[in-house]
């Protein structure tokens, strides 16, 4: 069984990119799950946000997991099989994260399946511990322009007033989209992370698409379903996925110079980190002999845990 976990900067396209990959025969998917964010814990010190305390239970410091985890497990557990989990559900993170793993190899097996695709975009900052677990496991980061991120943010804030999912405001975001193109480069050149770049998927989607199927060694001539048909998310939740959830690529309306006035704008090219920069190595690297590619990875101890 093949393993792939999309993950990103939320409002980055980590949706559309889910469900243009499960339109593939070969790939089985699920709605996000945030197994490794429920586990691990400290999602706002991970991300860097102000005031973040880098705190940790003492269970954790034994391995052990916490027991509101134990209950995602259960439920997702109920949700890919429609009964319980056995009585006995591993108290050790580690020995967990291995029962979520073996469940999704299961759950695509039995739809018949050789890959399956997790895409929850806060699993970004957990890829140490997911490799741990799930050492041959592939990665696909989807970038965005920092920009348009930050305003497809506002947009959705505005329409929705989610403050748990899209509070914060601007500079929160800002910092949050900085620490997230900042790991899409420590990740680059390593062979099981791919780096998507969302406007080159929609101006160039066959070029694109041949290099993904390639990363992931799908056939990339399959004959694809017209829309995705595998439940990827519940829109009385999450409303805002309604345009993503079919797999149709399309040009997103262009919201920065609606949102964002001048001055707000100049903020922006000033604080965000340089989206062109990080897309014009990427490039460059395509064209590199393996041997060039620097594989090797250590995981920042700053954000380590």
């Amino acid at each position: 069984m093949r393993r792939t976990f999309i993950v990103g900067c939320p409002r980055s396209g980590t949706t559309i990119v889910q469900a243009l990959l499960a339109r593939h025969p070969a790939i089985y998917t699920l709605p996000e799950t945030a197994f490794f964010e429920h586990l691990h814990g400290r999602l706002e010190w991970r991300w860097g946000d102000a005031r973040a305390k880098a705190r940790s239970r003492w269970p954790q410091h034994l391995g052990l997991a916490r027991g509101r985890t134990r209950g995602v497990f259960a439920d997702l557990h109920r949700q890919l099989t429609g009964s319980a989990p056995s009585p006995w559900t591993p108290m050790r993170m580690r020995a967990l994260s291995r029962r979520f793993i073996a469940l999704l190899d299961r759950s695509a097996a039995a739809a018949g399946r050789s890959m399956w695709l997790e895409k929850t975009p806060n699993h970004l900052l957990y890829i140490p511990e997911i490799e741990a677990v799930a050492p041959d496991a592939c990665f696909v980061h989807v970038v965005r322009r920092g920009a348009d991120v930050l305003a497809s943010l506002a947009d959705v804030y505005l329409r929705f007033e989610n403050d748990a999912v899209f509070g914060g405001g601007t500079v929160h975001w800002a910092r949050r989209w900085n620490r997230a193109l900042q790991i899409h480069e420590q990740h680059m050149n390593r062979k099981n992370h791919h780096l998507v770049f969302l406007e080159d998927l929609i101006t160039q989607p066959e070029a694109e698409w041949a290099r993904l199927c390639g990363f992931l060694g799908l056939q990339a001539d399959a004959v694809l379903d017209n829309a995705c048909q595998q439940p990827i998310a519940n829109l009385n939740d999450e409303p805002w996925k309604v345009s993503a959830i079919h797999g149709q690529l399309r040009h997103a309306d262009p919201k920065v110079d609606g949102l964002f006035g001048p001055k707000m704008q100049r903020w922006l090219q000033a604080h965000l980190a340089s989206y062109d920069d990080l897309r014009a190595r990427c490039v460059a690297a395509r064209s590199q002999p393996a041997s060039h590619l620097h594989l090797a990875y250590e995981a920042p101890k700053a954000r380590a845990g």
